[in-house]
């Protein structure tokens, strides 16, 4: 559970979260977080960046983190290591200026040979039933927020796809809730594809942020990458070597 240091300077940080590792806390685990992992490392960072008031009342410690990642979605996160950095890159992600490459095995195979691009402009509101889950549908409950989502076929496998998506806005659940949408959720979702079977090889939602494009503090363009995991590489294996039926 121990994050990975991809890039380091005196402003920013990139970390390789691991699946499984909250990115901060809430009323549901108790568990250490990746905001616990950065104070522990970096305490001169507490007070970086905006507090989160939690659902008890209590204002916790975010320190740094501009953005998140799903609790079981590995990959790339950017940290600042000082207010002006933090209020920068806060200003990116607003504009949707940062681009972001997630890599995701969904059920079905897409409708697009290898190669190919499409896109999902649907927007994102609540579920009428579910707090937790998010739907692209105007039948969602709730302010109905834009979402789209581009993605490109990597390849076919069976009855699966491995696909890289390029989400254009960063709604909560943004690709878990549009590949629902069109009727291909994420392999191993739990949330939006249950009873569906799970692959060998992987416990949790095959999503990964596998890279990030921003402009660096100093004004530098940077392009920073988190290699796949080992649980992802090796469902990957598998599906290519057999085949296997979702329900």
């Amino acid at each position: 559970m121990e994050p990975q240091i991809i890039y380091e300077d005196a402003d920013i940080l990139a970390v390789n979260k691991p699946a499984g590792l909250s990115v901060h806390a809430d009323l549901f685990s108790a568990k250490p977080t990746l905001a616990d992992w950065l104070l522990q490392k970096y305490p001169q960072m507490e007070n970086v960046g905006e507090p989160m008031l939690s659902q008890s009342g209590k204002y916790l410690s975010k320190p740094g983190i501009v953005h998140r990642l799903d609790k079981d979605t590995s990959g790339i996160l950017l940290v600042a290591k000082n207010q002006p950095a933090f209020l920068f890159l806060k200003e990116q992600f607003q504009n949707h200026s940062i681009k972001k490459t997630y890599r995701l095995i969904v059920y079905g195979n897409i409708k697009l040979p290898a190669g190919e691009e499409g896109i999902i402009n649907v927007p994102i509101g609540r579920s009428k039933n579910d707090p937790r889950i998010r739907v692209a549908s105007p039948k969602a409950a709730g302010k109905h927020r834009e979402a789209v989502t581009h993605y490109k076929v990597l390849k076919n496998i069976n009855d699966f796809s491995y696909l890289e998506a390029y989400p254009k806005t960063g709604r909560t659940h943004q690709l878990r809730a549009h590949f629902k949408a069109i009727q291909h959720p994420l392999v191993c979702d739990s949330l939006y594809a249950p009873g569906k079977s799970c692959p060998p090889g992987l416990s949790r939602q095959a999503l990964h942020a596998y890279s990030i494009e921003f402009t660096h503090p100093n004004g530098k363009k940077m392009k920073l990458t988190a290699p796949l995991p080992e649980d992802f590489q090796k469902t990957l294996k598998i599906l290519e070597e057999t085949t296997l039926q979702p329900e």
